[in-house]
């Protein structure tokens, strides 16, 4: 936190406030330190390239304030250099809320948010208005060339302070994009895992190969185990209560078969594609390994 964002927000009044909850001690040092020059750092670099959106704060002329959310593709709040940010201001629902404020009043806030992260970081400054005909070439370096919305402006923000909020208070939100990322991180670690486990070899002849997909101890005497065809296809229809002898594998290495009962409705006339199919066992010192193939109830 530096001198020239304690200077902007610890107004009188904020110093006050301070003073009766007992933080005015903590913060005093900071207004008195050294004058310093606002410049962004790397890591205030990397954080605002990432951003796909942002607050805005700004002032009309009744004294009101007016926060807008400003959106667009990833990086196109840029920096044109470590004291300056700017943005290609696109067509919106036209009612000029900003616009007309920053006319008369060139002050402006930002606060610029990694829910995933839970970091935010706030922005003070002074914007100025450009245009296309007056500065092409500042307006075009705003400019995001696989955007189509159009630009009716860029707004150039001069930085004046800058403060990182803490994480406290900040729920994880996920894009859409973040959530395919992520899911898509979780199927190449699984993929991974999968193809490093040892291979369990396949047991039974009959003409249905199954894999226990799940595994629940309904009561200390009854265990469920879910079945699934490897390809998570369709099982053949059955009726629930029926019987299905299955090949086991005990702790010994000898094979058994074992009479289960069929208890789900995946299990019943009418199917829906990819159910499962559910058995019960009354005895679970009978039962094999949970995590053993399956593949030929006889």
């Amino acid at each position: 936190m530096a001198r020239a964002f304690a200077k902007i927000a610890f107004t009188p009044s904020v110093q006050a406030a301070q003073a009766r909850m007992g933080s005015r001690d903590a913060y005093r040092s900071i207004e008195l330190g050294a004058t310093e020059a606002v410049e962004l750092g790397p890591r205030e670099v990397e954080f605002i390239g990432a951003r796909d959106s942002f607050y805005q704060g700004t002032v009309g002329e009744s004294g009101w304030p007016y926060v807008q959310h400003r959106g667009g593709p990833t990086g196109f709040l840029k920096v044109l250099d470590p004291q300056t940010i700017g943005y290609a201001d696109f067509s919106g629902n036209r009612q000029y809320i900003s616009v007309g404020n920053l006319d008369g009043d060139d002050r402006v806030s930002l606060f610029l948010m990694d829910y995933p992260g839970q970091r935010r970081l706030k922005i003070w400054g002074r914007a100025r208005l450009i245009d296309e005909d007056r500065e092409p070439a500042l307006v075009a370096r705003l400019e995001s060339p696989d955007y189509r919305a159009r630009v009716e402006r860029g707004v150039i923000i001069t930085v004046e302070a800058f403060d990182w909020n803490c994480p406290k208070y900040i729920t994880p939100r996920f894009t859409e994009r973040e959530v395919r990322d992520l899911v898509a991180g979780w199927q190449r670690e699984a993929e991974h895992v999968e193809a490093a486990a040892p291979t369990v070899a396949a047991i039974g002849s009959g003409a249905l190969k199954l894999v226990v997909t799940g595994v629940r101890q309904m009561t200390p005497r009854v265990r469920a185990y879910e079945l699934r065809a490897p390809d998570w296809s369709d099982l053949p229809t059955a009726t629930a209560g029926a019987h299905i002898a299955v090949p086991v594998r005990l702790a010994d290495g000898s094979e058994v078969s074992r009479q289960y009962s069929l208890v789900s409705r995946g299990c019943r006339t009418r199917r829906v594609r990819g159910d499962p199919c559910h058995l019960a066992d009354r005895d679970p010192a009978r039962a094999g390994s949970s995590g053993q193939s399956v593949p030929a109830p006889r």
